[in-house]
């Protein structure tokens, strides 16, 4: 990513860029910041976006071919094309005669890097992959936006608010923007904000049931499972959010016997970097065995729920009695 704002500060931009990944946000800011860089993103006539796996190559490759009209670049968007993971023939050939005013960004979700695209690419223009950013890129990130914005927001606030938001960049930059509006003649912005503006009381009860649970505190964790239901949560919900975390742990526990990395453990367990220690504190008080006879009781009490055997507010009740017991 430095290399692609660095070639538009030097006005070095190459012919060919590959942007790929899970983050949608950078990969279309950084989209967006070529196009602007080399282009009008209003002039249709310079300006061409391709999207889908049914591309058409022969039409792409006939605008590709056709110099800019009245202006000096001609910025062709690719997106979602497949063509990193079934290339036609000759393209890459194809691609290395096309005019030097011509310029192709590729955006794609996954790519295979066995490819012969791919390493074309790699070769004569810039491939960069774009995943959700590790706990100091996003902390750096938000803080970014909020001095933009004449606010501020310590770490503690940015934690629980990543926590209980997830990583989507797009989300949070969204989400900020309503604690931005929210805090408009203040300029910090604490926890208690982000739990009035963006974390529901229910979302704020379940997390805390589950920290419940994983530290034994089953009459804590009782009356938040009733405050749950009170609120109108079903028990099915809330027995696969129960469901969703003890197969994070399981997965946490496994990836930690191999000896992986925070960072390499919240990517296969699409959980933020900085909650991996919170996962692995709770994990490391179970074998994997029983915690993954503790997912099997989940499923199995999930379908007993369904084929009638037991009513759902009990079957989960008697669930968090088990789970939560210090035996």
């Amino acid at each position: 990513m430095k290399q692609i704002s660095q070639d538009i500060q030097t006005n070095t931009i190459k012919a060919f860029y590959l942007l790929f990944g899970k983050e949608d946000y950078l990969k279309h800011q950084y989209r967006d910041k070529l196009v602007k860089a080399l282009a009008d993103p209003e002039d249709n006539m310079n300006v061409s976006v391709f999207q889908g796996n049914g591309l058409n190559v022969q039409e792409l490759l006939e605008i590709a071919n056709t110099l800019p009209f009245f202006a000096q670049q001609r910025v062709i968007v690719v997106e979602n094309s497949n063509l990193f993971k079934k290339t036609p023939d000759n393209l890459e050939k194809q691609l290395e005669e096309l005019p030097e005013s011509t310029h192709i960004i590729f955006v794609e979700n996954e790519v295979d890097k066995r490819n012969r695209l791919y390493k074309w690419i790699v070769k004569k223009g810039y491939a960069s992959e774009m995943d959700t950013p590790d706990e100091k890129m996003l902390l750096s990130w938000i803080k970014g936006l909020c001095r933009e914005e004449g606010k501020t927001m310590d770490d503690t606030a940015i934690f629980y608010f990543v926590e209980h938001m997830g990583t989507d960049m797009l989300l949070l930059r969204n989400e900020l923007e309503k604690l931005f509006c929210y805090k408009l003649q203040e300029n910090a912005i604490t926890v208690d904000d982000v739990q009035k503006v963006c974390v529901s009381q229910a979302t704020s009860k379940m997390f805390a049931m589950l920290d419940a649970i994983g530290t034994h505190n089953q009459p804590q964790a009782l009356l938040l499972y009733r405050d749950l239901l009170a609120l109108k949560e079903s028990p099915i919900g809330i027995l696969r959010m129960l469901l969703r975390h003890f197969n994070i742990l399981m997965q946490i526990s496994a990836l930690s016997a191999e000896g992986k990395n925070n960072k390499e453990m919240a990517a296969a367990c699409s959980i933020p970097p900085f909650s991996v220690k919170k996962y692995a504190a709770q994990a490391a008080k179970y074998t994997f065995e029983k915690l993954q006879g503790m997912v099997e009781i989940c499923q199995d009490t999930e379908q007993q729920i369904k084929s009638g055997n037991i009513k759902d507010i009990v079957a989960v009740e008697l669930l968090i009695i088990r789970f939560s017991s210090t035996k």
